[in-house]
């Protein structure tokens, strides 16, 4: 006969019911995170004010009930085919909406500060539509505004100020206001991983190339990607499309809208569409481009390209520095609103040969523009053709990036244009 085993038994000690001392800190860290404080000028403390940020919205569950989508309309963004069993994609919703126009101020709270309202319309009349936009004018622009003296813009800039801290700030709270960035993907994996999540918005990306070497396919690419959810690494809204060179093309917008798995209507709606025929049309564009941005939900701004324009309208040494110039002003136009409303500034620019490049230099190519262009653009991406239908794209400059390569690959079919793009 076998003994009955008498022995205790071992059992593990429940964990849970004992919180160890890293779970101890941990909860520490969080409560003394909550109870941040900093200090005013006066020597008063003040809770830390956190920045909204725009935080993906989860997919809805398969084991949810399944409602046929609402039909898409004009107004509304293009809903995604992939959840169509499951409801529409989630998109920004209103309380996200409010918080993302908390970002900037509008000239319309000039009012309650004793601005007369006649003023506010001048302003507005002259593109300025939040007053970010109108602290980064000077004070000169702003009297060359008809019917704006200098006592006028005087009371304005001081009304601006109380709404708005244009002063210093550390380095922490910089960093939570960089959490507001959003990286816009590309469609191509090696070219996210390259520039580290896609597009970034605040900044102007430059991509520059000879013909034929990607620059338009990739603006078209992001032109659909931008309409993508936060969680499905799109920038979740509209996007605004200057054209100088005639080669935006509806149609391809098309088969790109099917890869994402999008209603191609509905993001053909979301995409407003200008042609630029001179550079002065081409900045009065960007003025009244302001009005709208301060309305609608937009995330990226198209300029293809950005040169084109200059150097058939400028021609001869004589005129070099008036174009430089006048292109300096443009390019700084861009640079405020992509700070002003958080966009992502896309822009294409031409090429030219370079005698001095050296002998032992195959192709001597440099980019257009000259250092104004080069000083303006944030990330600069260098687009060149490889083997048959492959794009290489190299960081030419970039702040926070190191230098690298990524190939993409572009199938395409003369036939129809079902597979134009598409591996980038």
């Amino acid at each position: 006969m076998k003994r009955p085993n008498t022995a205790p038994s071992r059992r593990r000690p429940n964990r849970k019911t004992s919180p160890s001392s890293f779970q101890k800190a941990q909860v520490a860290h969080r409560r003394s995170r909550s109870n941040r404080t900093v200090h005013t000028r006066n020597g008063a403390t003040q809770p830390l004010r956190r920045l909204p940020l725009l935080l993906p919205s989860p997919p809805s569950p398969r084991s949810a009930p399944t409602t046929s989508p609402p039909p898409p309309t004009g107004g509304q963004m293009a809903p995604s085919k992939q959840y169509s069993e499951g409801g529409q994609l989630q998109l920004m919703d209103a309380e996200r909406i409010e918080e993302e126009e908390e970002c900037f101020e509008s000239i319309d709270k000039l009012i309650s500060q004793g601005i007369n309202s006649g003023d506010v319309k001048k302003l507005q009349d002259a593109g300025i539509y939040t007053c970010n936009g109108l602290m980064m004018h000077t004070k000169k622009s702003l009297t060359g505004i008809k019917g704006l003296s200098e006592a006028k813009v005087d009371k304005i800039c001081e009304a601006a100020e109380k709404l708005l801290s244009q002063g210093f700030i550390t380095g922490s709270d910089l960093l939570i206001k960089r959490k507001s960035v959003v990286r816009i993907t590309t469609g191509s994996q090696a070219l996210d991983k390259l520039l580290g999540g896609g597009i970034e918005t605040l900044c102007i990306t430059e991509a520059f190339g000879e013909f034929r070497s990607g620059k338009t396919q990739l603006a078209h690419t992001l032109c659909v990607s931008t309409q993508l959810p936060i969680h499905m690494h799109g920038g979740n809204g509209k996007v605004a499309y200057i054209d100088t060179e005639g080669t935006f093309r509806p149609e391809r917008i098309v088969p790109i809208a099917e890869r994402f798995e999008m209603d191609a209507n509905a993001v053909l709606d979301n995409i407003i569409y200008a042609r630029a025929y001179t550079y002065e049309h081409q900045y009065n564009l960007l003025l009244g481009l302001a009005a709208k941005m301060a309305e609608e939900p937009f995330r990226l701004l198209i300029v293809d390209s950005v040169i084109a324009l200059f150097r058939v309208d400028f021609s001869g040494r004589g005129e070099l520095a008036e174009r430089q110039q006048k292109l300096a002003q443009m390019l700084s136009r861009l640079t405020k609103i992509a700070e002003e409303f958080n966009v992502a500034v896309y822009i294409t620019n031409q090429v030219i040969a370079d005698p001095g490049g050296g002998m032992f230099i195959t192709d001597p190519k440099k980019p257009a523009g000259g250092h104004v262009l080069a000083h303006a653009a944030t990330i600069r991406l260098m687009l060149r053709k490889g083997k048959g239908e492959q794009r290489v794209c190299k960081i030419f400059d970039a702040p926070n990036l190191p230098e690298g390569e990524a190939i993409s690959f572009c199938i395409i079919h003369i036939h129809v244009y079902q597979n134009f793009l598409c591996n980038w």
